[in-house]
């Protein structure tokens, strides 16, 4: 059955594609096209995988020290977390989309939206 209360209404979910990674190739733009994983804090795990690291078969939340040696094989670029920079360009995604809904909802997540 159709719920009255959402006749014409019109919901979109905003996901960004790996989106530690993707921040962080914004401002190192030498990292495209590379792999690429961003590690937790105090670089315990993966919390963020490029698509040519997913290809190699690195789970989210696979530890360090048990990809260490393929990371090494296949030139795999280990960067630390950075939650100021992912804050600030979630705000920047979240400034963006609500120039198309000023009644944005936005989940608790700094990687998607729904409008």
């Amino acid at each position: 059955m159709e719920n009255p209360s959402a006749k014409g209404q019109l919901f979109a979910l905003v996901d960004v594609n790996n989106f530690y990674v993707s921040c962080e190739r914004v401002f190192n733009p030498a990292l495209e096209n590379r792999p690429v994983i961003v590690l937790s804090n105090n670089d315990g795990c993966a919390i963020a995988r490029s698509n040519e690291v997913k290809a190699l078969g690195v789970k989210m939340g696979m530890p360090w020290f048990q990809m260490e040696g393929l990371a090494r094989q296949h030139n795999i670029v280990a960067l630390s977390s950075n939650y100021a920079l992912y804050a600030e360009m979630s705000s920047r995604v979240v400034s963006i989309l609500r120039g198309y809904s000023p009644t944005l909802k936005c989940i608790p997540s700094m990687r998607a939206s729904l409008i």
